[in-house]
């Protein structure tokens, strides 16, 4: 764990170093992922059958590749009625979040008399990956399926990995309380790929969300044109904003909510007081201790947390240097702070509002950019399932009036009948 202070020689060095420090996975797939794409672009469901048996040890010939309906009642009816009420209110929230960024069309005539403007439309089908395995996260399927719902996508299926034949209940529970039209039982770069070329059983969609591994960040990557696709995402990461007037055991909660998820992830404190950072740094210690032999948060903490003692003043510039996927602001006045910052995916403000609330049933979608595409990148939203098309009408008088101008501006490009094209109304 990284300890910075602006107060000490050479603080711009180590800053820049923990800006630009690379957490990405490293790995040599892209032919790996190249080839089964190919696989499946060529041989359909007979490739699915042959990956998957081979990657998540299910026979696809026997069970089917999609998810029965009955399977899906029998998932719902084994949700706790807790967590089912939970995930049906994480969803109305969800929703009627969502339902206010909903874009409107505009139309107007301007001095020339030309109508002109733009109409918004749904993609017609939308892909879903969920992970299996750990990150199997049911949050995920409201916070990706829930927006394409509220946009109008004609048709939303989902297809998650059940290695050794294993669903989760609360997964599929999320789906159908989302409205995912159908379900299928594979995943890996196979998935995405089925997703995008179509197969016999899995009609191709016209843009894939959700995480994923490295694998399957690969095959959205390669295939980022023949579909759409909402972003390649890294390891997850939080910036904390915390004067001494904290509980340094919230804080620390706070940083590890982050941590948990990946060896990768990265946690960061932002302090004015050094006392309260070292107080901060043994309540992190404290509860590393107390959570389960496998989380993460210890590996992640020590490769990539950070504390950082600079004064508050100093504060938005590092922000927006670092551009962090989560911010938080546990601050006396985080309103008039968050109105002095550029660069973040999603801020949490005040005390009381930890980032764990957005996770899961705040409203605001938990699908961010990271790795500092914070800078030019947004979260997920309604819009991202949504195409703008623009339109012109010219009356004859509309052309008079411009048309002379665009074929000069035809000429001087040497495109000739770009100029007749317009002259030729002209009379």
């Amino acid at each position: 764990m990284q300890r910075i202070d602006a107060s000490q020689p050479g603080f711009a060095a180590a800053f820049d170093r923990l800006v630009e420090e690379g957490r990405e996975t490293d790995v040599a797939i892209a032919g790996q992922v190249q080839q089964i794409i190919a696989d499946v672009a060529r041989n359909g469901d007979a490739a699915l059958a042959s990956l998957t048996l081979k990657y998540d040890r299910i026979n696809l010939d026997q069970t089917g590749i999609e998810v029965t309906v009955a399977e899906i009642d029998a998932a719902c009816a084994a949700v706790a009625p807790e967590l089912m009420d939970a995930l049906t209110l994480a969803a109305e929230r969800i929703r009627a979040f969502h339902a206010r960024q909903l874009p409107i069309d505009h139309e107007s005539v301007d001095a020339a008399g030309v109508r002109a403007g733009w109409r918004w439309g749904p993609v017609d089908a939308v892909g879903l990956y969920v992970p299996g395995g750990l990150a199997s996260y049911p949050s995920s399927v409201l916070m990706n399926a829930i927006p394409a719902k509220v946009a109008g996508a004609g048709r939303l299926v989902m297809t998650t990995p059940t290695p050794d034949g294993r669903l989760n209940p609360a997964v599929l529970a999320a789906a159908r309380i989302a409205g995912v039209d159908a379900v299928y039982r594979v995943g890996g770069a196979q998935a995405v790929a089925a997703l995008a070329y179509g197969t016999a059983t899995i009609p191709a969609v016209d843009k894939i969300v959700g995480p994923g591994n490295a694998w399957v960040a690969e095959a959205k990557r390669q295939l980022y044109g023949r579909v759409g696709i909402d972003m390649v995402a890294g390891p997850s990461e939080i910036l904390v904003v915390a004067d001494a007037n904290n509980d340094p055991a919230w804080i620390a909660a706070d940083l590890m909510s982050q941590a948990e998820h990946d060896p990768t992830a990265q946690s960061i404190l932002i302090t004015d007081s050094a006392a309260f950072a070292e107080a901060v740094c043994a309540a992190v210690d404290d509860l590393i201790a107390k959570l389960p032999a496998s989380s993460s948060a210890r590996t992640s903490w020590d490769a990539h947390g950070a504390v950082i003692v600079a004064p508050m003043e100093a504060t938005p510039a590092l922000i927006d240097r670092l551009a962090p996927e989560h911010l938080e602001l546990a601050v006396a006045d985080p309103q008039t702070l968050f109105a002095r910052i550029r660069h973040a995916g999603s801020v949490f403000l005040g005390r009381y509002t930890p980032e764990a609330i957005g996770d899961y049933l705040g409203g605001p979608n938990h699908v961010l950019p990271t790795g500092r595409r914070a800078r030019f990148s947004s979260g997920l939203s309604v819009a991202d399932f949504m195409k703008r098309t623009t339109f012109l009408d010219c009356s004859a008088a509309a052309i008079a009036a411009i048309g002379p101008a665009a074929a000069t501006l035809a000429d001087s490009e040497g495109l000739p009948a770009h100029a007749a094209s317009v002259r030729v109304r002209l009379g």
